[in-house]
């Protein structure tokens, strides 16, 4: 059976809300660019940082590079990091085509089958995409990690940078933890491997002091399709590692930096939250579960031991502990935050003032708050008055749950297609919900997830189960299951 798998997924994105093509207008504005004239005249605000050995760590396939590091000792053991991240606004101006189109999708859609930017790839992937080899546009944003990982925030600038090489998480996770060779990209470029040592060096001071003031480390369960020649051959789920943490842990101390700058500048910000969960005492029940006591107020150190414990215990099963508990704490919001006015917080992450700055190329926020910091950097009026603010928090809040919900199905929709063929066949898995709404099995191998549609009583999350594969419709993203008992298989 053919399945239009990009069909699918553009139906899906049209049922969201989101546009999947370019308009003609988006494409004339591209055509009257003169993108070298835009360099030349800025180019003499910039400082040039082009010799140092910045690089990007990202995904094998991603085009869209919005950040490059580096970092250096400074005095008292610190180590001083600069994060640069593309200058998106130099060629995306306010209420131009791009940004308008930008504007309504506010983020990049990742189906796994096909990729929506958020900004025409002739930016995204090309002019402002921090590319190796290129020189390109960019603001930086400085900071030092001190010997015990606390977080001393420095200057914003404009600079010119090149990137000297992509690296790619795994490749990077493994050669960092010793499970694998040194990157292929490090060859011709000496002292790069150095470089991205003491890069490591400074994260994992970072997410050490992070993680002793109460950060969730939570894993996903969000799987990736591969993809060959238009069929889907497998699913992965995605892997946590040092690679992965450095990037994580450099973002959230630049975002810090970012959000400590415009505050201290007095203007209006949007600021990423998720607030102390309402249901906190649906975790304590669930950490009850499994024989732990949190206390009766929300505990952000508290879950974090109770998760570190659990993920040590029982590793197979710990991705859904944490789908669980992300559930409970409820989504990740942007708010306006006024001039002054104490900042939410991001209970997750441990930090009391967070916004999102680092990935203008994805995030339409990213790209607001880069022309926040520029006008303070000029000395110009902020270019958001509050009612703008508030809007565009409350419609990037809306897009980014309705990409999440595009991603989801069509993660549900590779799934089904994967197991066409496997009707009747028989599977291990483990129990991932249980309610009046049903019951679901995520499958050990491939990592499928379905309603069991008979047997499924008795069923508790966690257990695992023998379940067979019943039914299918790759088009609604369904997969059904019936227990089955394990002798019988």
């Amino acid at each position: 059976m053919s399945i239009d798998l990009h069909s699918i997924a553009r139906r899906a994105m049209d049922r969201y809300g989101f546009h999947h093509q370019f308009p003609r207008r988006v494409e004339q504005e591209l055509r009257g660019l003169d993108a070298e004239r835009v360099l030349r005249s800025h180019r003499g605000e910039r400082s040039d940082l082009r010799s140092l050995l910045w690089s990007s760590i990202d995904n094998a396939d991603s085009l869209d590079l919005d950040q490059i590091e580096y970092a250096e000792y400074g005095p008292n053991q610190e180590i001083r990091v600069k994060v640069a991240i593309a200058d998106v606004d130099l060629f995306v101006h306010k209420g131009s085509e791009a940004d308008l189109y930008a504007e309504h999708n506010a983020t990049s859609v990742y189906t796994g089958i096909e990729t929506f930017p958020m900004l025409p790839p002739k930016f995204s992937t090309d002019l402002t995409s921090l590319k190796p080899g290129e020189d390109r546009a960019a603001i930086v944003i400085e900071f030092a990690v001190l010997k015990n990982g606390d977080v001393r925030r420095g200057d914003i600038y404009r600079a010119l940078v090149c990137n000297k090489a992509k690296l790619v998480y795994e490749e990077a996770g493994a050669w960092l933890e010793d499970r694998g060779p040194a990157p292929a990209a490090f060859a011709g470029i000496p002292g790069l491997e150095t470089q991205v040592r003491l890069q490591d060096e400074a994260s994992g001071r970072l997410k050490t002091f992070r993680m002793e003031r109460g950060a969730l480390e939570l894993e996903s369960l969000e799987v990736k399709p591969v993809m060959m020649n238009e069929v889907v051959t497998a699913l992965v789920l995605p892997s946590e590692d040092r690679a992965h943490y450095l990037i994580e842990n450099f973002m959230i101390a630049a975002n810090g930096t970012v959000m400590g700058f415009l505050e201290k500048a007095k203007v209006p910000v949007i600021q990423r939250i998720v607030r102390i969960p309402k249901n906190w005492p649906g975790i304590v029940d669930l950490a009850a579960e499994f024989g732990t006591k949190l206390p009766p107020e929300p505990d952000s150190r508290a879950l974090s031991l109770f998760l570190f414990k659990r993920k040590a215990a029982d590793p197979v099963r710990f991705p859904d502990l944490s789908l669980a508990i992300v559930k409970l704490l409820g989504p990740g919001e942007y708010m306006m935050l006024e001039p002054g006015k104490p900042p939410v917080g991001h209970f997750g992450l441990a930090v009391s003032d967070y916004t999102h700055s680092t990935a203008p190329n994805r995030r339409y926020v990213d790209v607001i708050i880069q022309r926040l910091l520029k006008a303070v950097l000029d000395g110009k009026p902020c270019p958001y008055d509050r009612r703008e603010l508030i809007e565009h928090s409350a419609w990037c809040t809306d897009r980014d749950k309705a990409s999440k919900k595009v991603e989801r199905f069509m993660q549900k929709v590779a799934a089904a297609v994967l197991m066409t063929g496997h009707i009747g066949e028989a599977f291990d898995g483990i129990v991932t919900g249980a309610s009046e709404k049903g019951v679901y099995v995520r499958l050990l191998a491939p990592p499928v997830e379905g309603r069991v549609v008979r047997g499924g009583d008795r069923m508790a999350v966690g257990q695992k189960v023998h379940v067979r594969l019943t039914d299918l419709d790759p088009y609604q993203g369904h997969i059904d299951f019936e227990r089955v008992n394990p002798s019988r298989r």
